[in-house]
């Protein structure tokens, strides 16, 4: 299990998998499972029971995608590119796109 790279609110692109080619936010990073939730991407169909808040049926919505099917989005370019880290003019230890060299902001 190696470091989570991808963090919530990224922009990423998913490069294997039936939805190959789509972007979308991160929702939620989940590091123990190696796993991430992409806003549409990889939309599943779930059948729900009636409940005092809900009506039920069927609802879509997403479910979690291996993180290494996707790869973050290049602010400058919006293609894929790899993460790398390295301290800005603070000291702070930052994140940046390898194929641009631009600052990843969270």
């Amino acid at each position: 299990m190696t470091k989570m790279r991808i963090k919530k609110g990224d922009q990423v692109i998913v490069i294997a998998g039936k939805d190959k080619g789509k972007k979308g936010e991160v929702l939620k990073a989940m590091p123990k499972d190696g796993k991430i939730l992409v806003q549409g991407v990889n939309v599943v169909k779930r059948h729900t029971k009636p409940s005092q808040n809900d009506a039920g049926g069927i609802v879509s919505k997403e479910a979690a995608i291996a993180v290494s099917n996707v790869a973050l989005a290049d602010p400058k370019t919006g293609k894929a590119t790899r993460i790398g880290y390295k301290q800005d003019a603070n000291g702070k230890k930052v994140r940046f796109a390898k194929a641009s060299g631009d600052v990843i902001d969270v």
